[in-house]
């Protein structure tokens, strides 16, 4: 699979090189004073800096649960999505949307999901599957 490229609106270069890098582990790519970019598993990010970052998100229903639209993140081996999970619940500063939950328990695409805010207000949702062949299963 090749990588894909996100271009998002974020408030603050280092509030968000300190979440994206120290928080998340993500490897941080080049940057000015108005953009920043990273390696989000294998992805390309980058944050631009704007004064209406974070927002305009509204609600969408998942499974039963309300989720943040539009969101971004990625899907994880459960294995990284578990210690991607133990990291962030860890960490005293995370702005929690749903905490860790497994989702279409015992159905086609069961996964394990968490959706955080990043300090720009960005909603990320990531996804663990022990079988990555159950993406798109329906």
């Amino acid at each position: 699979m090749t990588p894909f490229h996100l271009a998002f609106p974020i408030r603050n270069i280092e509030e968000t090189r300190h979440f994206y890098g120290d928080v998340l582990g993500c490897p941080m790519g080049r940057f000015t004073e108005s953009w920043i970019d990273f390696d989000l598993f294998g992805h390309q990010m980058s944050g631009h800096v704007r004064p209406d970052a974070g927002t305009g998100a509204s609600p969408g229903v998942v499974d039963g649960h309300s989720v943040p639209i539009p969101h971004f993140g990625a899907v994880l081996q459960m294995d990284d999505w578990k210690a991607l999970a133990a990291r962030l619940e860890a960490a005293d500063s995370i702005d929690w949307i749903m905490k860790p939950t497994l989702r279409f328990e015992g159905q086609p695409g069961e996964q394990a999901t968490l959706f955080i805010r990043d300090p720009s207000g960005n909603a990320l949702e990531f996804k663990g599957f022990a079988d990555l062949g159950q993406i798109f299963a329906s």
